[in-house]
């Protein structure tokens, strides 16, 4: 069953495009904040874990219970 969004359909955003935009704000709000100075939330792939990086390049994982 393929089901649309009514929202989706009555706005005329699909969900790829609102996906899209989605990352888009991310990657603004990023650099942003490198800009300002403020630290930034990522995720480390090769580690699978969370960490904070900050505007001198330096990163703090968080621990893990």
């Amino acid at each position: 069953m393929n089901e649309e969004n009514e929202l989706d359909s009555t706005c005329g955003v699909s969900d790829e495009e609102l996906s899209r935009r989605f990352v888009e704000a991310i990657r603004i709000e990023n650099e942003t904040s490198k800009i300002k100075g403020d630290p930034i939330q990522k995720w480390d792939e090769e580690t699978n874990r969370p960490y904070i990086e900050y505007a001198d390049g330096s990163r703090e994982y968080a621990r893990v219970n």
